[in-house]
């Protein structure tokens, strides 16, 4: 007896636009949280990204962190003490915005926050 027919598994978002390019850029930048210099890397924002558990948001949505902010051992990182308490009192989206505006891949960041708006696929 063969395998019954496979249940096609609906994908759980559209797919996330990435590039290297842009969060090498905002790696370029000291930490938004304490200002260091060292270590730094492109965080993620998940709040308000539509992303789900386990999925990471469009790397347009990113900040520039330092390691210990971002994911080190401290309680106060990012990935230990959770995105609001993390956020609370920044102006996280406004940092969003400003990266994209200064992006060497800005009109392709803006053409691809519009077609996710319009709800086509990026």
């Amino acid at each position: 007896m063969a395998l019954p027919r496979k249940i096609p598994k609906k994908a759980k978002r559209a797919s996330r636009w990435v590039s290297l390019r842009h969060r090498t850029f905002v790696a370029s930048y000291a930490c938004c949280k304490c200002g260091s210099m060292k270590s730094v890397e492109a965080a993620h924002v998940r709040i308000g990204s539509g992303a789900g558990g386990g999925q990471k948001p469009d790397d347009w949505r990113t900040v520039s962190l330092c390691f210990a902010c971002h994911r080190g051992p401290r309680a106060d990182a990012q990935h230990t003490m959770g995105e609001r308490s993390f956020w609370a009192g920044i102006d996280y989206e406004r940092l969003i915005a400003e990266f994209v505006q200064a992006s060497p891949l800005r009109r392709e960041i803006l053409t691809a926050q519009a077609e996710r708006a319009l709800g086509v696929a990026a």
